[in-house]
């Protein structure tokens, strides 16, 4: 394992513009759907069955063959219904791309893939393990909405962090799932969606006034 390259992915520092999304939970907070801590818990152990089972999974298949990224792409593109979403995805992976690009040669995958398949790109010019890959990718899944919390609601950055902590074997089960199928052909991918995320993305895109992009 080449921990240092995985510590560096997961870092919610890499100038990847992960920090002006959250993942969909702003537009459940003005919904009334998440209050609090409880709320959030909620929240991220959804997205991390839906969304991130699938962006892990569409991780690993990248990193294990970068060959079959266009088609992952193509795939990843089917398995999300709102245009707002698509182009939050892609705005994600052109940054990743940018950053990952500063730090290791990667392979050339398209102007604006999206963000779980730059991620399995990077991963793979990193030298990690499409496991690794998915890793990164489930993780991202959750602390990016997790920080999204803190700042919208006022939460307290420990018991956020300590939800994160109750989190990891989900995080570490789903990674393992996705990383299992990563040889799968892309139809046969996982395809999990949230119906709520895709309405209330596109709602979200309306606003005159928001915090995040998405």
């Amino acid at each position: 394992m080449s921990l240092g390259a995985l510590l560096l992915l997961a870092d919610g520092r890499l100038p990847s513009g992960g920090h002006a999304h959250s993942g969909g939970l702003e537009p459940q907070i003005a919904n009334g759907r998440v209050r609090d801590v409880d709320g959030l818990a909620g929240f991220l152990r959804g997205r991390l069955a839906t969304s991130g089972l699938v962006s892990a999974a569409f991780a690993a298949a990248t990193c294990a063959d970068v060959g079959r990224s266009a088609e992952l792409d193509a795939g990843l593109d089917a398995r999300t219904p709102s245009p707002a979403l698509r182009r939050a995805s892609r705005a994600q992976g052109r940054a990743l791309l940018r950053a990952g690009r500063a730090m290791w040669p990667i392979a050339t995958i398209g102007r604006e893939p999206h963000q779980p398949v730059a991620l399995g790109a990077l991963a793979a010019a990193a030298g990690l393990t499409p496991a690794e890959a998915a890793i990164a990718a489930a993780h991202g899944t959750i602390t990016g909405s997790a920080s999204a919390g803190v700042r919208l609601l006022g939460l307290d950055p420990y018991a956020v962090h300590a939800l994160l902590a109750r989190l990891t074997p989900e995080c570490d089960r789903i990674a393992a799932l996705a990383a299992a199928r990563s040889g799968d052909p892309v139809d046969e991918l996982p395809a999990a969606g949230a119906p709520l995320l895709d309405i209330g993305a596109e709602h979200h895109a309306t606003w005159e006034v928001r915090l995040f992009a998405s």
